[in-house]
């Protein structure tokens, strides 16, 4: 994993970013999708059928497998991977996430269902704070600050084009930038 990734996972703004994109990928309805806090990262996606039966998929945990998927697809591709070995994992576990200490979820949880240009604005306000970040220029607990302030200050109508978005991007982090400079984070 790289850096980015590494801050998303320990501040659990990547299973809100995985909430949105189940959001937008399987339109199932927003309380029929939930986030799960699962530290051992074996199981990588669940679905519970009308029966109550679930289907999990499980892999290692390493993202050559999602890749893989993504260029073989819709086959199957040999990975330099060991092959999954549930007797050594032992045990797996699940959480709800602890929204007090991670506030990521519920921002994330609140832009997808405020729509329009929130997960945008999230998206790009989480990219200068993670960057801020490990620049040394904020703290750990304030990157989601920033990521909600960004929210609460700035907001544009829904994108209606490539270019919108981009547009957007832009314009959000510069806002979360102006935000950093002035600290009121």
């Amino acid at each position: 994993m790289g850096a980015k990734i590494t801050i998303d996972s320990a501040t659990l703004m990547n299973k809100g970013l995985e909430y949105i994109e189940a959001h937008h990928l399987f339109p199932v309805g927003l309380e029929n999708i939930e986030i799960v806090v699962h530290p051992q990262s074996i199981v990588h996606s669940m679905v519970e059928y009308r029966d109550r039966s679930v289907l999990a998929q499980l892999g290692p945990s390493d993202m050559r497998v999602p890749i893989a998927s993504c260029l073989a697809y819709p086959e199957r591709m040999e990975t330099p991977l060991e092959p999954l070995d549930l007797a050594k994992v032992g045990t797996l576990t699940f959480e709800a996430p602890n929204e007090e200490l991670f506030p990521s979820t519920r921002i994330c949880r609140e832009a997808i269902e405020a729509g329009g240009s929130a997960p945008a604005i999230l998206n790009a306000a989480n990219e200068v704070a993670v960057g801020a970040f490990l620049d040394g220029q904020l703290g750990f607990l304030q990157i989601t600050k920033l990521v909600e302030d960004t929210l609460a200050r700035f907001s544009a109508p829904s994108p209606g084009s490539l270019d919108d978005v981009l547009a957007l991007d832009n314009e959000a982090r510069t806002k979360a930038e102006e935000l950093l400079e002035s600290s009121r984070v």
